[in-house]
């Protein structure tokens, strides 16, 4: 039969631990102690005015690093750092057994914006000294990610008071209901939970009517009106692979060599058409910062079509940038891609959304001039030479008598219960007066050999770091509300990426393991 050694957890052992010891050469830890120990922290001084009287404050060096390391872990609560302060071995050694309180923590992130904009430079000040930046190419891209707040509360200045209206409507009903129970009697517990919703809905209330009497309408940035949120109204409504998410797109600009984080920033924009120029100004600055005054006229840059725009293209042109970016019918000229539609189609099957027909999809007979639709129905021609952005068309209107009861409207439009009738524009040719649009000269541009030869380096270079930020380090949300604490929880991240290549190929601290 066998025989086990005896053990008991009842009892207790006493390990003398020597803090400098448990951060060991090749960690990350020991890059991040290190790398913090050198940089110049004097900005985060004016936060403190305790030289005369007051509380000593903890070290940012000690905050920093304690920071930064959960991040590494995946752990951005501050309750949950405050713990392992508490429990973990190596971030007590980094800390130094001072175990700062939760509050403390929430408090230096979220009031340090300016500071770690400043402490983002002076890393890449690191990895400029030891030859991590190539400064040839860079990739622009950027990560939608929920915020501390929720779409429920999202709306125009209409939606919202009708919200307001509806909540004063209930509490009115609460109100009747509390008058009816007070003529009989009723149960202690019962009333105080009734009570407690009833202040609950007022407190909306009062929140909505806060919102409303100090904030104007949103307004893009063509001045169309856009959806504001109560509970954070730096955020906004956008859609993503998996719905629709109250939150930031996180922004960054990516350096080719070892994917060092070069510029990042967070924008309360569901569009990508209007980050490109401060993303590429963001970019100037930090390089300037490392002394490379003109490093974008002789650098390249790549982007995708989320960043395609007239705009952008004249931007980029005009100011002599070597960019590439991708416009939405790139992959369709790629014979490369011919097949994707077909994987489109049936991935759209599998989800069981039906594909929305497009204009090959209609019977467009050029010299009689007539249009049939999917469903057999005959368009009548409102458009012989329309113009849009330099191009001329022929544009076709279904009848309202064949499109209201067609069967096949939910294939045919975006939004059936808004939209009456299907159109549908034929383009010929460009318009005598039209110059070469900028887009156009970016799609010469992009499809030559040597354009998709640049382009396709971007992937590999700004995909990576976002796929280590959210599934490495488990940065799934922002945990705080409004653009500055938000902008600073994503440099802070952006930092454990960069300290981490710093950690691999720093030729310092690399080959150390």
């Amino acid at each position: 039969m066998a025989r086990y050694k005896d053990y008991s957890y009842d009892q207790h052992k006493l390990l003398p631990i020597r803090y400098s010891e448990q951060i060991l050469p090749g960690t990350f830890e020991y890059t991040l102690h290190h790398v913090i120990d050198e940089l110049d922290l004097s900005v985060f001084d004016e936060r403190y005015q305790n030289d005369d009287t007051g509380a000593p404050a903890y070290d940012p060096r000690v905050l920093l690093k304690i920071i930064l390391f959960a991040y590494s872990r995946g752990v951005i609560s501050s309750r949950a750092i405050e713990r392992l302060c508490r429990e973990n071995v190596v971030m007590m050694a980094l800390s130094a057994d001072t175990q700062p309180d939760f509050t403390t923590i929430a408090d230096f992130v979220a009031g340090s914006s300016e500071r770690i904009v400043r402490l983002f430079q002076e890393v890449l000040l690191v990895c400029d000294a030891m030859g991590l930046l190539g400064k040839e190419l860079f990739a622009i891209d950027g990560l939608k990610l929920p915020s501390n707040a929720a779409k429920e509360w999202s709306g125009t200045k209409t939606d919202l008071k009708q919200k307001q209206q509806k909540l004063e409507k209930v509490v009115r009903a609460m109100l009747a209901h509390h008058r009816e129970a007070d003529a009989t009697e009723t149960e202690t517990s019962h009333e105080e939970r009734c009570a407690e919703s009833l202040e609950r809905l007022r407190a909306r209330v009062r929140r909505i009517k806060e919102f409303l009497a100090t904030h104007d309408e949103n307004r893009g940035p063509k001045g169309t009106i856009r959806q504001s949120n109560v509970t954070d109204p730096d955020s906004a409504k956008m859609k993503t692979a998996h719905g629709v998410i109250q939150g930031y797109t996180a922004v960054a600009a990516v350096d080719a060599k070892h994917q060092v984080i070069v510029h990042a920033q967070a924008h309360g924009e569901g569009q990508e058409h209007g980050l490109l120029q401060p993303t590429v100004e963001g970019v100037r600055e930090n390089l300037q910062v490392l002394g490379a005054q003109d490093a974008l006229q002789k650098a390249r840059l790549t982007a995708d079509a989320g960043y395609a725009s007239e705009a952008n293209m004249k931007y980029v042109f005009e100011r002599g940038i070597d960019a590439y970016i991708a416009d939405t019918q790139f992959r369709r000229r790629d014979q490369r891609f011919h097949t994707a539609e077909r994987h489109k189609v049936r991935a759209q099957n599998d989800r069981g959304a039906p594909r929305l027909f497009r204009p090959e999809d209609f019977t467009y007979d050029e010299i009689r001039r007539t249009c049939i639709c999917p469903a057999g129905k005959r368009l009548y021609r409102n458009g012989a030479n329309v113009t849009i952005r330099g191009f001329t068309g022929m544009k076709f209107t279904a009848p309202l008598s064949a499109c209201l009861p067609c069967a096949l409207r939910a294939q045919c439009l975006r939004h059936p219960k808004k939209t009456a009738v299907r159109q549908v524009v034929f383009f010929t040719g460009r318009t005598r007066d039209a110059g070469e649009t900028f887009t156009a000269k970016m799609k010469r541009k992009i499809d030559s050999a040597l354009g998709r030869l640049i382009y396709q380096r971007r992937l590999a270079t700004a995909e990576p770091p976002f796929a280590n930020i959210r599934h490495a380090k488990r940065l799934d949300r922002f945990t705080l509300r409004g653009k500055p604490k938000v902008n600073a929880q994503w440099l802070l991240y952006c930092l454990v990426h960069n300290i981490g290549k710093i950690q691999r190929y720093g030729p310092a601290l690399a080959g150390s393991e």
